[in-house]
C-alpha cells in the first residue's frame, strides 16, 4: 500500500483512479439500511419464542411478550424488552436515515452534533442482539423435554439479519461525508462523480 499526495487523481503505481472518499458510500448505507428494514418487518409479525407445556402452547410477536410480562406484573422486564427491541432499531433507522439524508441534501445541524449521533449509533450497535441473546439462552436452558420446551421463532432470525444489515450499513457510513460540507473537501466531488 502506499499514500498519494492530497489531490493525486490517478495511482502512480497502477494508473487507477483515486478518491479520498467512496463514490459509492451513501448507495451502500442505502443498500444495508433497506435490507435492515425489509428483516425488521416480519421479525416484529412473526412469534420471537415459541413455548410448548404439557397443557398448552403458546407462540409471541416482541411486543406481544412484553404486553403479557407486563400483564404479569414483570413491568421492567417488558420495558427493557421494547426499548431493546422497538425503540432502538427505530431510532436507528430514523438516525442512519437522517445522517445519509444530511450527507446528500445537506443539514442545519452542525457537524459537531451529526458525528455525535454515529457515534451513538455505531456504539448502540454492538448491544442491539441482546434480544437474540435472550431467546438462545432460553431456549437452551428450558429444555424439559416431557415437561416444557422453548424455541426460538422465526422471528430471532429476521431479528438478528435485521441488527446485523443496520449495523453493515452503519459501518458503510463514512462520517468524513459529514465535515466534508465545511472546508468544501472534495468528498463532494467524489461522490457527484
Amino acid at each position: 500500500m502506499r499514500v498519494a499526495p492530497m489531490g493525486t487523481r490517478v495511482c502512480p503505481r497502477c494508473g487507477s483512479p483515486l478518491h479520498s472518499r467512496d463514490p459509492l458510500a451513501l448507495q451502500k448505507v442505502w443498500a444495508w439500511w433497506f435490507l435492515g428494514l425489509g428483516c425488521y418487518i416480519p421479525a416484529n409479525l412473526y412469534p420471537m419464542l415459541e413455548t410448548r407445556t404439557l397443557v398448552s402452547s403458546q407462540s409471541d410477536t416482541i411486543v406481544g411478550g412484553a404486553v403479557e410480562l407486563a400483564h404479569h406484573g414483570n413491568w421492567g422486564v417488558a420495558i427493557i424488552i421494547l426499548v431493546a427491541s422497538v425503540l432502538i432499531p427505530v431510532a436507528k433507522f430514523l438516525a442512519l436515515a437522517g445522517l445519509a439524508i444530511g450527507v446528500w441534501r445537506g443539514s442545519r445541524r452542525s457537524q459537531t452534533r451529526r458525528h455525535l449521533l454515529y457515534e451513538i449509533v455505531e456504539y448502540i450497535g454492538r448491544w442491539s442482539m441482546i434480544d437474540v441473546f435472550v431467546v438462545a439462552i432460553l431456549s437452551s436452558l428450558v429444555q424439559l423435554q416431557a415437561l416444557a420446551t422453548i424455541t426460538p421463532g422465526r422471528a430471532s432470525l429476521f431479528f438478528a439479519l435485521s441488527v446485523i444489515f443496520t449495523m453493515l450499513s452503519a459501518q458503510s457510513f463514512d462520517s468524513r461525508l459529514i465535515w466534508d460540507s465545511l472546508g468544501g473537501g472534495d468528498g463532494k466531488e467524489d461522490l457527484a462523480q
